[in-house]
């Protein structure tokens, strides 16, 4: 069974494309510090939650991040587009939602 098939992928990079570049403030982080074995190459995982400037929320992987002291609550943050997962077997590169301190 395929879970990201092309056709999925495809219909969402229209609900991605309308939240890139948007800056919003962290609400809430947790680490995970042992992951999914899907995961596991990637080491350790930073989740946040994000209220938006239109106080809409959402959450992502904070990538470009390096140490835990560096996160606060209330933190600035942008969104921006990075891969996610593997390559798919029809060779297509799925792009997902992500965050980066807004420095």
């Amino acid at each position: 069974m395929i879970l990201n098939s092309p056709v999925k992928i495809w219909r969402r990079q229209s609900e991605i494309k309308k939240l890139i570049g948007r800056v919003g403030k962290v609400v809430s982080w947790t680490t995970i510090e042992t992951a999914a074995e899907k995961f596991r190459n990637q080491g350790r995982i930073t989740i946040v939650l994000v209220e938006l400037e239109n106080q809409e929320k959402i959450f992502g992987e904070l990538v470009d991040y390096t140490s835990k002291k560096a996160l606060k609550i209330g933190q600035s943050v942008i969104s921006i587009i990075r891969r996610v997962g593997e390559v798919h077997p029809e060779e297509i590169i799925a792009y997902g939602l992500k965050f980066k301190l807004n420095d």
